[in-house]
């Protein structure tokens, strides 16, 4: 026998018009298990408060979540197709434990509030283990700084080189962009740190609710006030989300593009170590930067998952729509994309090696040119003049 869903009235649904709908939610929603059931008990006390339910009631159905966390952790929680989603399949495993209690626990909520905060406290969970890990890979970009600050190497424009620089200097401008995408982490997390829980469909609810019961327990910074906009804001706090990951992997693509180049062996400035590149099944002597090509290539992932969210969202009217449903995947996939690749160029910036020697060599005599006609400058002769005596001894 089918189980039965949250809306139904008694028409059983086409199985291929519920394949369709239903798309990938119940394996997307195996990661949004636990952060649903903490907001169901959040829930459940406020309902406890304004006396829907009792204290036996309350205790019961905080002890069969939590039992669902536990499931859900061991990999035993199924959500099958005709659940829907999580939140269906959690309710009706609360109501095959518990009758009549486990059917009160959506009292003053709807499934589209539910979601909402699920997802809020999955990002925010996931936006704090993405700035870790990149405040991580910054340490160690900084303690290479340190190490190499003294180090000469070329400095390039239009790919060509230009001025004198330092390996030092050149991983601490990866240190500063990487200081700005932190800023972009906690602007997303300051978003996301919304309760939107008690808006119900968008419009609230005929019951005296306390919202701020339920986002001083499930720790939001603040109430989402405007029930609507509670729905209105989906899709947008998650396009921001990955905005904010799309910068990060933009820069983390800037620096495997040049690890590409300088690691050459017509550059020789950095070197992979052996086990980080992979080989050629025909010519023997390849040593590939594979890794760095797929860190390369992921930036373009995440852009598209930004760029799913802001097409799917685009000309919606106000109010929840099923649309919404297709925002969950984007979002999910850009932390997991953007996870693993903070990992990875961890390792590899924690094993690269710098060539001091190549980097030095490399230093060949024009690039001092500015340098000396701003020598001349300081014995004061005027700029435009000094380049173009400069200019004419190269």
């Amino acid at each position: 026998m089918r189980k039965m869903k949250l809306w139904q009235k008694g028409i059983e649904l086409d199985r291929q018009v519920e394949e369709f709908t239903v798309g990938d939610d119940p394996l997307l929603d195996l990661e949004l298990v636990e952060y649903d059931c903490k907001a169901s008990i959040a829930h459940a006390q406020m309902l406890k408060k304004m006396g829907i339910l009792d204290a036996k009631e309350m205790k019961e159905l905080e002890t069969e979540l939590w039992n669902i966390i536990k499931l859900s952790q061991r990999k035993k929680f199924e959500i099958k197709t005709e659940d829907e989603d999580c939140h269906t399949a959690i309710e009706n495993h609360l109501k095959k434990k518990l009758g009549k209690t486990g059917e009160k626990i959506h009292t003053a909520r709807s499934r589209n509030d539910q979601v909402l905060t699920a997802i809020r406290l999955y990002s925010k969970d996931k936006l704090e283990q993405t700035e870790t890990c990149l405040l991580d890979l910054i340490k160690i970009l900084k303690k290479s700084s340190m190490k190499h600050r003294n180090i000469q190497m070329p400095g390039y424009t239009h790919s060509r080189k230009a001025m004198p620089y330092t390996v030092g200097k050149y991983f601490e401008a990866f240190v500063a962009t990487l200081e700005d995408d932190l800023l972009l982490l906690k602007l997303a997390y300051k978003m996301n740190d919304r309760n939107p829980l008690g808006s119900a469909a968008g419009f609230g609810v005929d019951l005296k609710v306390d919202r701020n019961v339920t986002t001083k327990l499930l720790g939001f910074g603040q109430t989402q006030n405007n029930e609507l906009y509670c729905q209105n804001s989906r899709g947008k706090f998650e396009s921001i989300t990955v905005f904010a990951l799309s910068q990060i992997m933009l820069d983390l693509k800037r620096l495997a593009n040049d690890l590409i180049l300088f690691s050459r062996d017509e550059f020789g400035y950095f070197h992979l170590p052996d086990g980080f590149c992979t080989g050629s099944s025909i010519m023997p002597h390849k040593k590939n930067p594979d890794v760095l090509e797929v860190v390369r290539a992921r930036s373009a992932l995440i852009n598209s998952y930004y760029f799913q969210i802001i097409e799917i969202i685009t000309g919606l009217h106000s109010g929840y729509s099923r649309d919404l449903q297709l925002t969950k995947g984007p979002l999910m996939k850009g932390f997991r994309v953007t996870l693993e690749t903070i990992r990875i160029m961890k390792l590899v910036m924690a094993h690269l090696e710098v060539n001091t020697e190549k980097c030095q060599k490399a230093c060949t005599e024009e690039i001092y040119s500015a340098g000396k006609a701003l020598g001349l400058v300081k014995k004061g002769i005027a700029f435009r003049e000094a380049y173009r005596k400069v200019a004419k001894d190269l």
